[in-house]
């Protein structure tokens, strides 16, 4: 039994206040009460003298004023051992998924932060072997990357590949954290991934969209938790994927409002620029390992200069982004080259060759653009012999960026393909020098290397 603490005094849907006695209570201690042999349970808030304000973590239906609260031993915590893999947890680290966990290991979610001296900035390069995101977007390990795209432009399928890939190449394990997640879309990822055969080399986290503001604001910290133990432990270098941060940001929002925090403007509370701090700067490289993540990143009716939307993307190192008019011509992964963006993308990061050539595609891809307005006009008998040049290369490298996925073979029927970054970078430099002026477009679609 928990330590007898005091009684509820007031309830409403995301905050039960409590009138404590004489026990010390702190921020982030779990309290609890039974209600028809049940724990509902809360998490400390604010105290304010001898009230303290807590978070429910489920209905507060049924709660009355006057009932007994008392104070769990430890605070949120999740399993902390290998037998995360596999695993589907909710946002307070209970399996979900109808498994059981048989040695019991568990670590408090708010525990982990990487000191200044732990942190190596000199991860090494993180090759995914995927053509357009290594040439356009390469990563290094303990990166920071921002996944922006709509519905049906191919979000899923870049996540699995990624988790493929990653598991190939470094023998390293995912964690999955879905925030505000439909359920439906977490039963899809969740056979999807069995069908892939990558359940087993990941753990997920899912703080459910019909759960309250408490669920989808504890999920990301239950990830970074299972993420912190692969890396610590195991000495992986792993991909954590969070899909959606912003929702993250919206559930701190409401808990606020509830606390009666004024917002600044937008209805954001105060202090979003630390409560973003808190699980970014969680995300790093040590010199055991890293964690390398993928945040995908709802923009409120398409507002990039929304405040939490700034404040996520001051934390990044540079962005993919899918687009639906590039899904629509058939070309995946559908990313927008324009858009998609790396902090490694510096000549002193990836070498002169690197740097040149992506310099050189864009410049290829843009005047392409403006080829195509002119076409649609004039027709291709119009252009000067270096315009026709470029307007051809260019539709080679479109085509020659698209990629057979490993996930997708049992649809497909098209092995998949890992593609080194000196292969890539050689295949390029073909296309754009015009080696392969005289070969058709169609032969550089869906394939991995050019084998000529």
């Amino acid at each position: 039994m928990g330590v007898y603490i005091g009684k509820i005094i007031a309830i409403s849907e995301l905050n039960v206040q409590v009138l404590i006695n004489e026990e010390k209570v702190k921020y982030h201690d779990i309290l609890y009460t039974e209600q028809k042999g049940k724990k509902l349970y809360f998490e400390v808030a604010e105290e304010d003298g001898n009230v303290v304000s807590a978070i429910p973590f489920q209905t507060v239906i049924g709660l009355k004023k006057g009932v007994e609260v008392y104070k769990e031993s430890d605070g949120l915590e999740i399993q902390y051992s290998d037998e995360i893999l596999g695993k589907v947890f909710d946002s307070y680290g209970n399996l979900i998924d109808g498994q059981s966990i048989e040695n019991v290991v568990k670590k408090n979610v708010y525990e982990r932060n990487v000191s200044l001296e732990e942190i190596n900035l000199n991860g090494g390069n993180l090759w995914t072997g995927i053509k357009v995101l290594d040439f356009f977007a390469p990563m290094k390990k303990g990166f920071k990357m921002g996944l922006l795209g709509g519905a049906g432009v191919g979000k899923t399928v870049l996540i699995k590949e990624l988790i493929n890939n990653v598991y190939k190449g470094f023998n390293s394990n995912s964690v999955f954290v879905g925030i505000g997640e439909r359920s439906r879309e977490g039963k899809e990822l969740y056979d999807e991934m069995t069908e892939a055969g990558l359940l087993d080399k990941m753990g997920i986290v899912f703080g459910q969209m019909g759960e309250n503001s408490a669920a989808r604001s504890k999920a990301i910290f239950s990830g970074l938790t299972l993420a912190e133990y692969l890396r610590d432990e195991k000495g992986q270098d792993v991909l954590l994927f969070v899909d959606n941060i912003y929702r993250y940001v919206q559930a701190s929002s409401e808990l606020n409002a509830e606390l009666a925090r004024v917002p600044i403007e937008n209805g954001y509370p105060a202090n979003i620029a630390s409560a973003i701090s808190l699980v970014e700067e969680r995300i790093n490289s040590t010199e055991k390992g890293s964690i390398t993540s993928f945040q995908a990143i709802y923009i409120p009716a398409d507002d990039v200069t929304d405040q939490a939307v700034q404040t996520i993307q001051g934390h990044l190192d540079g962005q993919i982004v899918l687009d639906r008019k590039v899904a629509e011509k058939g070309l995946y992964p559908a990313v927008d080259v324009f858009n998609t963006t790396s902090k490694q993308i510096d000549i002193e990061k990836v070498g002169e060759r690197h740097y040149r050539l992506v310099e050189e595609a864009l410049r290829y891809y843009s005047r392409y653009a403006e080829l195509e307005e002119i076409i649609a006009v004039l027709g291709i008998e119009e252009l000067s012999s270096m315009d026709t040049k470029i307007f051809y290369r260019t539709r080679k490298l479109r085509n020659y960026f698209t990629q057979p996925m490993f996930v997708a073979e049992n649809y497909t029927g098209v092995p998949g393909k890992f593609v080194d970054i000196d292969d890539v970078l050689e295949d390029v430099e073909n296309i754009l020098t015009g080696k392969y002026d005289d070969v058709d477009e169609s032969r550089f679609l869906y394939i991995g290397k050019y084998e000529g």
